[in-house]
């Protein structure tokens, strides 16, 4: 936060005069007008002529309730703004109000810049209400679209966790965050009040959390709405907060009273930060702000005889019936015309000039501001060199190695490598308290756990100055890095895999945010969402059946295919080189799933960017075709660490037993080439996937997640019915590491009695092999009963 010296009739102490609150009023009032113009109007959006049902729009949509109290927060900001030169991001949880922010925007001029053919004009605002909520317009939210958003708003709960993540090692940056009382109600929202715990006013910048309290959701009254201010308080004391509450419902006491808080807040931050960046600990709180106000303010108070104002009815269109009930026509054009649009534009369609010069100038504008569209701030990530970390492979699976512990050396040298002096940086890994089990704790050589409360003699690696975020919710982790990204920066998520599922609507959102974002030519690149899935579903034997979930993977298989993709890495140098790629991407959400446990490592580095590169790959030192030209009897196929090691080892028993069968064996790093390229970017072309798996030769396909992943994936391919994919099918408990591949029948007897089945011609030895497969299955199931632990041959086994 900046200190700031006096613009406008504001005096230096934040002093607000009649005529400050007179500008301000009229400025609400063209915000209201505009947005219920947006929400009503198709033509007529200055009421130059009388309202006719022929001016409504045929639907009605949008969300009125929220909106004015977004409205007076944003005018009463940019009043901040102004006064101090701050650098503000406005967030807003009740994003359902997005006419309110359309509206702002426009009014501030970013809107017309953005979008030129909405101009500032009567052909600008026609065009502005028109697209409102209507094909080919705009969304009804505050989606990606809209200038100045970091914050979709449309699945709730997420806004302080994406507040947070903007504010991370961005010191001069404010972000207001407006929090509905329905979103509060939320269970990610409870977590993120959690944040000044993490956050550290040395480095940071401030969350300004505004829980807006009008009493009602869309259907009844919300909890915070019911609660007395005391209680309200004694929770947010509780959290780490200083909260103010502002009150009323006459808008003349509550912009004063609004104004004060904010003018305080940021006194308050200002201080504390002061005191942190001269190496002076604060035990002060950050402050907060508790705004009750009435939904659906200076709206109809009643409709039909029936209370609206302040009630759940004023949530979203409070006069439905405009086209067809003449009443409710007339109170509408009397509620539009309260406003006095005469007085806010001029003949042009222009905001008058008293009106217009509130904003603030340039990118102190919100919906100008860099920060909220962080693909303008971004630098490119120094990412080393991965000789320096590759493991050096003389033979094929003949070594184990825990395979995410070189990612740990990786990240360890990045956070030395985007470290500043005032300790702050543009990367961060977030992980829920896991990152030393999933082998990452490579970066505790150069940096601590953030943790900003007090520290003990037997804690390990927290300190205020510690840069990884670990904290036990997977919600958190997500969202906060969805604002680090959304605002500039760059960072890895690290999740157990089957936990990885709390937070996957959040990143089905963060996928669509990205999908848009890419048709909108203002909207710089961002660095990808990486999502690095570890402790899988195989290799969770010690954890049980709890632990043991692949389906992270179909949540994103059906989203966007210009946005997701989809890593399998079997081995730790095709771990680099995936990693590697994420993390220079722009744009992209990116599922890494390879488990953190010791296992065989395959490719050399050369090797790994190669198949990685390719995508998918035959292993010809695993197969047995060697160079005859002919299509083999069998293709052996495997997806993901601990299936790449049962249909290596399913090979070798088909090679030993049935020396005259002719085994392919292909490895697929990269999942959605499954696709075809009219269906993903990274489809295999038709030439390749005949290459790889032939046109017509049954495929034996070892898949980490669930069979009809591949099914779904291959479906447009030539045969596709020849695939017969063995994957995770929902059995699982506390057991060994080979018993979880038997129950879930993915083992390499299992495999090798699917080839020996599939092949096109019955080898000679098949059916002693088949046999023995059948006996081994038997012995496995009494042994490890007996010795609570694999058969020798199984633990031990390597590839020769």
């Amino acid at each position: 936060m900046t200190d700031g010296r006096q613009v406008g009739s504001q005096d230096s102490d934040g002093h607000y005069s009649d005529s400050d609150l007179e500008l301000d009023l009229r400025w609400w009032a063209a915000a209201n007008y505009l947005t219920v113009a947006q929400i009503y109007l198709q033509d007529n959006a200055l009421l130059r002529e009388p309202l006719r049902p022929e001016h409504i729009k045929p639907r009605l949509l949008g969300h009125w309730g929220t909106s004015p109290g977004l409205s007076m927060i944003y005018a009463l900001l940019n009043r901040l703004i102004r006064r101090t030169d701050t650098d503000c991001l406005y967030v807003t949880g009740p994003g359902h109000g997005g006419p309110a922010l359309v509206a702002a925007t426009y009014l501030e001029g970013t809107y017309s810049e953005v979008y030129p053919g909405v101009s500032r004009d009567v052909a600008g605002i026609h065009r502005l209400c028109r697209q409102f909520s209507t094909p080919g317009g705009i969304p009804s939210h505050v989606s990606v679209q809209t200038p100045g958003s970091i914050h979709e708003g449309g699945e709730l709960g997420y806004a302080l966790a994406h507040a947070a993540g903007a504010a991370f090692d961005h010191p001069n940056l404010l972000v207001a965050c407006v929090i509905g009382d329905g979103e509060a109600e939320t269970a990610p929202l409870s977590g993120s009040w959690k944040l000044p715990a993490f956050l550290n006013p040395e480095r940071d910048g401030a969350v300004l959390p505004i829980l807006h309290v009008n009493g009602a959701k869309i259907a009844g009254p919300t909890v915070y709405g019911r609660s007395s201010d005391a209680d309200v308080e004694a929770f947010l004391d509780g959290q780490g907060w200083a909260p103010t509450v502002v009150s009323g419902d006459d808008p003349r006491q509550v912009f004063p009273a609004l104004h004060r808080a904010f003018t305080d807040a940021h006194a308050a931050i200002s201080d504390l930060q002061r005191e942190a960046r001269a190496g002076r600990r604060s035990a002060a709180k950050w402050p907060a702000i508790v705004l009750r106000t009435p939904k659906g303010w200076t709206g109809p108070r009643t409709v039909d005889g029936v209370l609206v104002e302040g009630t759940h009815r004023a949530h979203q269109v409070p006069l439905a019936g405009v086209r067809t009930d003449e009443a409710h026509l007339r109170q509408l054009e009397e509620w539009m015309r309260s406003y006095g649009p005469g007085e806010l534009f001029d003949s042009s369609g222009a905001l008058v000039p008293d009106l217009e010069r509130l904003a603030p100038q340039g990118d102190k504008r919100m919906g100008s501001s860099p920060y909220a569209n962080g693909g303008r701030l971004r630098a490119d990530l120094p990412v080393p060199p991965l000789e320096k970390y590759a493991l050096a492979i003389e033979k094929p699976g003949t070594t184990h190695h825990e395979t995410t512990r070189v990612l740990g050396e990786l990240l360890r040298d990045l956070y030395a490598g985007t470290t500043t002096p005032d300790g702050g940086g543009y990367f961060r890994l977030f992980c829920p308290d896991e990152t030393s089990s999933n082998r990452l704790g490579a970066v505790f050589e150069v940096t601590d756990r953030c943790w900003q409360l007090p520290v003990t003699d037997y804690d390990d690696g927290l300190s205020a100055r510690g840069r990884v975020m670990e904290v036990l919710s997977e919600h958190l982790c997500e969202g906060w890095l969805e604002g680090y990204l959304l605002s500039g920066r760059h960072g890895l998520f690290a999740s157990y895999e089957a936990f990885a599922m709390v937070s996957v609507s959040m990143l089905v959102q963060h996928t669509k945010w990205l999908q848009h974002a890419v048709d909108l030519p203002w909207r710089a690149p961002v660095a990808s969402l990486n999502v690095l899935l570890t402790s899988t579903c195989w290799r969770n034997d010690h954890n049980g059946f709890s632990h043991q979930g692949p389906g992270m993977i179909d949540a994103v298989i059906p989203l966007a295919p210009d946005v997701v993709r989809i890593w399998l890495p079997p081995d730790s140098n095709t771990l680099l080189s995936i990693a590697d790629h994420c993390l220079r991407s722009t744009d992209h959400v990116n599922l890494i799933v390879v488990d953190k446990q010791p296992h065989l490592q395959y490719l050399t580095l050369a090797e790994a960017h190669a198949h990685c590169a390719a995508g998918a790959s035959v292993w010809e030192w695993a197969g047995t075709e060697g160079a005859a030209g002919t299509d083999p009897d069998v293709v052996l196929a495997a997806a993901g660490d601990v299936p790449t090691q049962e249909i290596l080892a399913a090979a070798q028993l088909l090679r030993e037993h049935t020396p005259d069968l002719v085994t392919r064996v292909v490895n697929v790093v990269d999942l959605m080439g499954l696709l075809t390229p009219t269906e993903h970017p990274h489809g295999f072309e038709a030439r390749m996937f005949l290459d790889l798996f032939t046109a017509d030769t049954d495929v034996v396909f070892a898949f980490h997640g669930y069979s009809r992943a591949v099914h779904e994936l291959i479906h447009g391919r030539p045969a596709p019915d020849r695939f017969h994919v063995r994957g995770f099918s929902e059995q699982g408990t506390t057991t060994t590491p080979f018993d979880m591949v038997v129950l879930n029948r993915m083992s390499r007897y299992h495999l090798v009695l699917e080839a020996l089945r599939r092949t096109r011609r019955e080898p000679a030895g098949a059916g002693e092999l088949a046999d023995f497969c059948l006996r081994q299955l038997e012995r496995h199931g009494e042994y490890v009963v007996a010795h609570l632990e694999d058969m020798p041959e199984v633990r031990d086994w390597t590839w020769s």
